[in-house]
């Protein structure tokens, strides 16, 4: 494991006050989500059922292979485990493989679920690393650095393809404008992400503290700017786990929009689809239960634009879609239960008390060398 880069150990300093978990954040909240996405799913599958005018799409949904729809049920549990393999090596490698699964898939429920455009995940894997003992300077820090190496694979999927595909190396449908703006707007975001630490340099050390919102802002800046360097020695450092994590999270959802269309009797050009696959997932960014209408709309429009036939499009992107929200939301809500009596469990921060010495080490006054972590009932990785 290389020795630069971020940091691969949990600090045990944490404060002398466990913080609850966040208000939205409840078992009972997580459940009543997730039997809302239940109802919202039954209701867009009667519609489709019985509204006129739907005919082609019926259609083909009488048509469909069923097994292909269980490859991409399998595909995305790929995708779900491959986000849990980055975020443990991004985090702390040392966690442990159970652990580290029940966070990350509660955190994957927890976005589909809330609609936060992501921050609920966020928040939970904050609330549940610093009752692990991590910091909350290194909470934000890495979570930065995680949330921009997820996002990595799809900024390249959009600056490397978009040039490609006006050059006409590709069959399908592409229209000019839209894939000159998207690719512009990717690149314009890649180099203002990339000058961002040396323009957050001038917020000052996070150790020059202040008050209100100065303080919180210095603090921000601080760990973004961090963030951000970390994403560039992980790469550096050839962190393969991270790396290959991020881009199996990417790929293997991907390859379900695929499998779906194919389960419809379609093979639409890859290269235009993942391009729409990319650029429709922007609809994801409106605060939505799962992304409910946002990321549907986006996904449908954007690949009808580059080519799909429409109800093709709508019956792939809806078969798509349940498994893209289904998976991560019955399974993370089971890893919340689980992980919230994990932490149950925990001794809170400030309240252990020292085993007798059993060591030369631990007589003179040193710690024992426990890897940096505080033990937890599930450690073993």
């Amino acid at each position: 494991m290389p020795t630069t880069g971020p940091e691969t150990e949990l600090s045990t300093e944490t404060k002398h006050s466990t913080p609850s978990a966040p208000a939205n954040l409840t078992s009972g909240h997580l459940i009543r989500r997730l039997l809302m996405l239940i109802v919202l799913l039954a209701i867009v599958a009667i519609l489709v059922t019985s509204l006129p005018g739907l005919g082609s799409l019926r259609h083909r949904f009488s048509d469909a292979d069923w097994r292909l729809l269980v490859v991409i049920g399998l595909l995305k549990l790929c995708s779900c485990l491959s986000n849990i393999v980055a975020f443990r090596d991004v985090f702390c490698p040392k966690l442990g493989w159970r652990f580290s699964y029940r966070l990350g898939m509660a955190e994957q429920a927890t976005n589909v679920l809330v609609p936060t455009g992501g921050a609920g995940g966020l928040a939970l894997g904050a609330w549940a690393l610093h009752q692990e003992g991590m910091p909350s300077e290194k909470i934000g820090r890495r979570s930065v650095c995680f949330f921009v190496l997820t996002s990595l694979p799809n900024f390249a999927c959009t600056m490397v393809l978009a040039p490609l595909l006006l050059t006409g190396l590709f069959h399908g449908s592409v229209p000019a404008a839209p894939t000159i703006a998207f690719g512009v707007l990717a690149w314009t975001t890649a180099l203002v992400i990339a000058a961002l630490p040396r323009l957050l340099q001038r917020f000052g050390p996070a150790g020059d503290r202040r008050g209100g919102w100065a303080g919180k802002l210095r603090l921000a800046a601080t760990s973004l700017e961090k963030g951000i360097r970390d994403v560039g020695e992980l790469l550096r450092d050839r962190r393969w786990r991270a790396i290959l994590g991020a881009c199996g999270y990417l790929g293997f959802d991907i390859a379900a929009l695929c499998v779906a269309f194919a389960a419809f009797g379609a093979h639409q050009p890859i290269a235009p689809l993942v391009f729409g696959y990319v650029i429709g997932q922007l609809g994801g960014l409106i605060p939505l239960p799962g992304g409910i209408g946002g990321t549907d709309g986006g996904l449908i429009g954007a690949l009808v634009l580059y080519g799909a036939p429409l109800s093709t499009a709508t019956a792939a992107v809806l078969a798509y879609r349940a498994f893209q929200l289904g998976v991560p939301a019955v399974l993370g809500t089971f890893a919340f239960f689980q992980l919230r009596h994990t932490l149950a469990g925990l001794p809170r921060p400030g309240e252990t008390s020292d085993p007798k010495p059993s060591s030369a080490k631990e007589t003179s006054g040193e710690p024992a060398d426990t890897g940096g972590q505080r033990p937890t009932p599930d450690r073993a990785s």
